[in-house]
């Protein structure tokens, strides 16, 4: 990239005034700014965007074709700017993906902008979120305090107060120069990450015994011969490397250009878009011609109905979920056999990025949900016949998929009307508590994922009937008792040994839901440990290696399970709560996770977990209880597992650690001896999507979560677990009004 060109004497007033290291990084392209004018009319503007360290300006031309052109907006990134994916949304008669932006203590100040490629919203959301934490670490060193009153905020909601009308008629969506359309996006490679990324596959343990059926055309399908063995849907699946990027992958997939699908797609190739729930949620009509399945014994055209919803996870990966559904402008057709089509979902996942330009390559996996007898009668009676069944068709799509890359090198760069560029100075990257140690070997481990996610090998472990983790020979075995030994001394540098414990009775604790006495309970919560989950080894930061939990360091006192028509915060300040007991008092210090549960009522689950003794200072623990809410929004993690619950269930929950910061709105509530996270699950469309999925089956899930504050540094290391719960499938009806 050239060098950094000046755009305006007052941006450039503001970089001399504040140094280098405000304006160390660079992130500049094209955008569409979307929203309602005064009169309640809706545009669309192509705009350039130029951020400069913390420092954001709008422009109607590139300045730097442009010199001397003044920033129509500008403003800074403040440490209480929240960015939100909203997904697709059809704007003048084209696809778009929008970024919702708002303060979360001023919700006058927002606005978004539209990109052309899911890619495109995944590298502005990264850069917004490098630019806040440069504004979070410059207040966290006291920088700047004086010039917070005087600096506004970036506001893009709606238009100026005073427009200038231009005869020129503005670009809209679809009529973008030519040059715009053909250049792709290009984050530079020496661009910052957005810090919370990892490369790992899971954190979580599942048992899959996927054995391998069939290869066509490079592409691997597989049945799950542990869920074969029951009277439910067997699982198959087909895993394929596609030679694309993965946002140009995930646009494939979606796709409904009939041209394009022809090509790879011979199933699901005619597809027709029916009905948009939200940017993350919709419903398409397609037809299918039996004739192209070799020998099929169907005459008759095949048509069918099924939704999608898909969501991109911190690790970047998007997942697809596809359930056969029924619509009311899609009814019954003469001629044609309505068909069911199997659940299903897609994963597309980055592999390792590759030193030369454009060569990135992605790990495709399509999951397909079988009727068991009818997957029996083919194994048994019509095995040979397989490839002329509907199933075996929606598997190929993988190779279809593959080949259709392979066939296509162009599609290897990302075509929209989007352009991003980045600069960042080796000197200038932010190094403080905000800073991700991953970010630099961001998927680093993607040779073995690959490995473990393809045949999901669990040689070393197996699960009981109550879902706990077995060890199967002695070198796990002993790696265990290592583990147990590294928990015992992360305990003693979190809590103070010098100070004899508090005896925890949590008979005198109480919530209003009750803890499960046998594994076959109902509606209950239980305290599990922490074998079923992955965390950092004590040489992660050498070799990235994860070892199995230990025992969590904060003990479970009890669980509440609310409703409400508002999100309930600061429980602890209740008179009621049991932090305020007399019990409660007299431990050290306590826990309190709030989890808001968007619905109709509202729900929150609130986990009490205590400690027996002080909390050392300088710890991990007291940094993270006594910090600022930017550290611990940058640490604060959770892990979800599912135990026990349908496998479309687990696959959009997933297995990957979430810092939940980075995700959803946390609120910080610190006093006397206890701290409580409120967790505005619903501040983010990706959660409520999932949520609401989760909702749906809560009464037949059971569920682990482990709580942990992520270690970035070799002395926070090895990493622990600080709470656990086993929620043993809860019913909404027995939440308690308040």
């Amino acid at each position: 990239m050239s060098s950094k060109t000046n755009t305006s004497e007052g941006s450039d007033r503001e970089g001399s005034e504040n140094g280098s290291e405000e304006r160390g990084f660079e992130y500049f392209g094209w955008v569409y700014h979307i929203g309602s004018n005064t009169i309640g009319h809706e545009f669309c503007h192509l705009r350039f965007l130029f951020l400069r360290g913390k420092y954001v300006e709008m422009y109607k031309r590139d300045p730097h074709e442009n010199p001397g052109i003044k920033p129509i907006r500008k403003g800074v990134v403040g440490h209480t700017l929240m960015v939100e994916e909203l997904g697709r949304r059809k704007v003048d008669h084209g696809d778009v993906y929008v970024l919702r932006f708002y303060n979360r203590l001023d919700e006058t100040k927002k606005g978004e902008i539209a990109c052309g490629t899911a890619g495109e919203a995944r590298k502005w959301m990264e850069a917004f979120d490098q630019a806040k934490q440069q504004a979070e670490y410059e207040l966290s060193r006291g920088r700047s305090r004086h010039k917070l009153t005087s600096e506004t905020e970036i506001n893009l909601e709606g238009h100026r107060p005073r427009v200038r009308r231009y005869a020129k008629k503005l670009i809209r969506i679809g009529r973008g120069p030519e040059t715009l359309l053909r250049q792709s996006s290009n984050l530079g490679s020496n661009a910052q990450p957005d810090g919370y990324f990892e490369g790992d596959v899971t954190d979580a343990t599942e048992a899959h015994q996927w054995k391998c059926i069939r290869t066509v055309n490079g592409t691997r399908i597989f049945e799950d011969v542990a869920s074969s063995k029951g009277d439910k849907g067997v699982l198959v699946k087909a895993v394929g490397v596609v030679d694309g990027s993965l946002d140009t992958v995930f646009e494939v997939v979606l796709g409904l250009d009939r041209n394009q699908r022809y090509e790879w797609d011979m199933l699901t190739g005619d597809l027709e878009l029916i009905d948009s729930v939200n940017g993350h949620y919709d419903v398409v009509y397609g037809t299918f011609d039996p004739k192209y399945l070799s020998g099929s014994r169907w005459h008759s055209k095949s048509d069918f109905v099924f939704s999608r919803q898909w969501f991109r996870g911190q690790d970047g990966t998007y997942t697809i979920l596809q359930f056969p559904a029924v619509h009311k402008k899609r009814p019954t057709r003469s001629g044609y056999r309505r068909e069911k089509i199997n659940p299903s979902t897609w994963e597309i996942r980055r592999l390792n990025p590759s030193s030369t330009p454009n060569a990135d390559k992605c790990l495709v996996t399509l999951i397909l949900e079988i009727h068991s007898s009818s997957w029996g009668s083919w194994k048994t009676r019509y095995y040979s016949k397989f490839e002329e069944t509907i199933p075996y068709a929606f598997l190929c799509q993988v190779a279809g998929l593959r080949e259709y890359f392979g066939a296509n090198p162009a599609l290897k760069f990302d075509s929209s009307t989007t352009i991003v560029h980045s600069k960042t100075s080796s000197d200038s990257i932010v190094s403080g508590p905000f800073e991700d140690p991953d970010s630099k070997d961001e998927f680093y481990d993607a040779i073995a994922a690959e490995s473990s996610e393809d045949e999901d090998s669990d040689d070393d472990l197996e699960l009981s009937a109550g879902g706990k983790l077995k060890l199967k020979n002695v070198s796990w075995a002993i790696a265990s008792l290592a583990l147990k030994r590294n928990s015992a001394l992360v305990a003693n540098n979190e809590l103070d040994s010098r100070i004899p414990p508090t005896s925890v009775d949590t008979s005198q604790f109480h919530g209003s839901m009750r803890q499960g006495k046998a594994e076959t309970d109902t509606n209950c919560w239980s305290a599990p440990g922490g074998e079923g989950f992955m965390i950092r080894g004590n040489t992660y930061l050498k070799d990235c290696s994860k070892v199995i939990g230990g025992d969590p360091l904060l003990k479970l006192l009890a669980v509440d399970w609310f409703k409400a028509d508002v999100n309930i915060d600061r429980i602890s300040l209740h008179p009621k709560c049991l932090v305020q007991s007399e019990a409660g008092k007299k431990l050290p210090f306590i826990l309190v996770i709030n989890l808001e549960v968007p619905a109709k009522p509202n729900y929150s689950l609130v986990l009490y977990y205590g400690a027996d003794r002080p909390i050392n200072q300088g710890s991990l623990l007291s940094k993270f209880v006594n910090g600022t809410d930017a550290f611990r929004n940058a640490r604060f993690k959770l892990i979800p597992r599912i135990v026990e619950g349908y496998w479309m269930v687990k696959r959009a929950v997933g297995t990957k650690a979430c810092l939940l910061g980075k995700a959803v709105t946390c609120k910080y509530l610190r006093k006397d001896n206890f701290l409580e996270i409120d967790v505005d699950i619903g501040s983010s469309s990706v959660a409520r999507s999932i949520i609401g999925l989760v909702l749906g089956y809560v009464t037949s899930i059971v569920v682990d979560l482990a709580i942990l504050i992520e270690a970035r540094e070799e002395n926070e290391l090895p990493e622990y677990i600080l709470g656990a719960v086993r929620l043993n499938r809860v019913r909404l009806d027995s939440a308690v009004a308040v």
